[in-house]
């Protein structure tokens, strides 16, 4: 039995929790392919009503992960998105991951300077962008290592009325904005019902560079946290736990 005079915060665990966990030596990516081996039809996501299951999902991981490395991003090469919490954001961490790439979350409600310092220091290669920021980011490429962006809008997956209602009042209320024509420049659903080559699935360790989580900044400019697969991997195994 436990000391909990010498470790008092046990005395706060749950019941059923325990002291100490045999880590699996599974990265995010290993879960999902798990996941839809377990439970395909299951709800995976849920954005407004519009619900897809963990084998659709899978999909449009597979789909955006061939569409990075036909981009050139492979093992360590940086992506940035720059998006609220829809299911692209999801699906396009799990792709870089899959690639072996490294995802860099950027806050929405940055300005352009803060934006360009986290590209410029993340030098990330790839953009997945909301379609209301896409037009900053195009013009923020010509000052970092962008070289793709990839467009998404909150109306690209909605349930019925909210689909058909959406183009109707989506620009008036400034829940969505046109993109400017610029070259290497792809609309999200485009790219995902394009067919794409084949790819490796890139092998990583648990030490290999997962995310770059960039802190608030708020002693000087933002600084990007190293996180590695393992860190991630065993933060959702505690979770469970």
């Amino acid at each position: 039995m436990t000391d909990k005079t010498a470790k008092p915060w046990l005395a706060s665990y749950q019941e059923g929790v325990p002291e100490h966990i045999s880590y699996e030596s599974l990265t995010l990516t290993d879960y999902l392919e798990q996941s839809v081996r377990d439970f395909p039809d299951k709800p995976a996501l849920n954005f407004m009503g519009y619900t897809i299951n963990y084998k659709q999902l899978n999909e449009m991981v597979t789909q955006f992960a061939a569409f990075l490395y036909k981009s050139g991003i492979r093992k360590g090469d940086r992506v940035a998105l720059i998006l609220p919490n829809v299911i692209p954001l999801v699906a396009a961490y799990y792709a870089t991951l899959k690639v072996g790439g490294v995802v860099v979350l950027n806050n929405p409600l940055y300005t352009d300077a803060e934006l360009l310092h986290q590209f410029r220091n993340s030098n990330a290669k790839v953009a997945v962008v909301l379609d209301l920021l896409a037009n900053r980011v195009i013009a923020l490429r010509e000052s970092c290592s962008i070289e793709n962006i990839v467009v998404t809008s909150i109306g690209d997956y909605l349930p019925f009325p909210k689909s058909i209602l959406f183009p109707l009042v989506a620009r008036k209320k400034k829940l969505a904005a046109d993109v400017n024509m610029a070259q290497s420049v792809y609309r999200w659903k485009e790219v995902i019902r394009e067919k794409q080559p084949d790819h490796p699935k890139a092998t990583v360790t648990f030490d290999d560079l997962a995310a770059l989580q960039y802190t608030g900044g708020t002693t000087g400019v933002s600084k990007g946290a190293m996180l590695t697969h393992g860190n991630l991997s065993r933060q959702v195994q505690q979770i469970r736990s």
